[in-house]
């Protein structure tokens, strides 16, 4: 039986292959490169909530502080989420018949929560503690990025694991005085916390740090 493909066609054929395969490795590249990672894992994306709330309107413009709506951040894991009556403290006089508040009023006639959608999620294996970090002087600013500008709120820090090492490895980049934890104009890192002493830091990268 003659060959059907002449003595080039393997030449050609693994040619072709190498051009396929340096394509997929080019776009690759370009994507790592000029490509946004952060759509991967959330980060920078507005999450949707049953009520428009702006922190850039109560904490920007009004200079509400973050533990009046966030009142377990400095005594719990979890910074808690505002309740109805939270909310009705100041709407029960002010936007009365808003239609975009019927959300917070019908959960506070009712007696239930409001359904905030979580903005972030740190997967099942870790642990984290805000009232371990806001106690050490961690800046709310250090991983929710300046909420006094975010109309609504996203996620600004990418919660990777290396992202939280850097962190662990160079904690004083993260400090600032403790009165100017909830500041969301703080500045960690500036020259003036360079000298914020961690005592045993090898504690802050081991594994069971996070995992446990």
């Amino acid at each position: 039986m003659p060959n059907l493909f002449g003595p080039r066609a393997d030449v050609v054929m693994r040619l072709g292959m190498a051009l396929v395969g340096a394509v997929i490795c080019a776009g690759g590249g370009v994507l790592f490169v000029y490509g946004d990672p952060s759509w991967a894992i959330e980060q920078r994306r507005y999450v949707s909530q049953p009520v428009m709330f702006s922190h850039q309107h109560h904490v920007g413009k009004l200079g509400l502080d973050c533990r009046y709506c966030h009142q377990t951040v400095e005594s719990s894991d979890f910074a808690g989420v505002p309740a109805p009556d939270t909310c009705m403290g100041c709407h029960a006089a002010l936007y009365t018949t808003a239609p975009i508040l019927e959300p917070v009023r019908a959960a506070w006639r009712g007696g239930a929560p409001v359904a905030w959608n979580r903005v972030y999620r740190l997967p099942d294996v870790v642990h984290f503690s805000h009232q371990v970090h806001v106690s050490a002087g961690v800046a709310c600013v250090s991983c929710h990025g300046r909420m006094d500008e975010q109309p609504l709120t996203m996620q600004a820090a990418p919660l990777r694991m290396g992202w939280c090492l850097s962190c662990h490895r160079h904690p004083e980049r993260a400090l600032v005085p403790m009165e100017e934890r909830f500041d969301p104009r703080a500045t960690p890192g500036s020259a003036r916390n360079a000298g914020a002493r961690v005592d045993r830091r090898d504690i802050l990268t081991s594994c069971s740090a996070c995992h446990y």
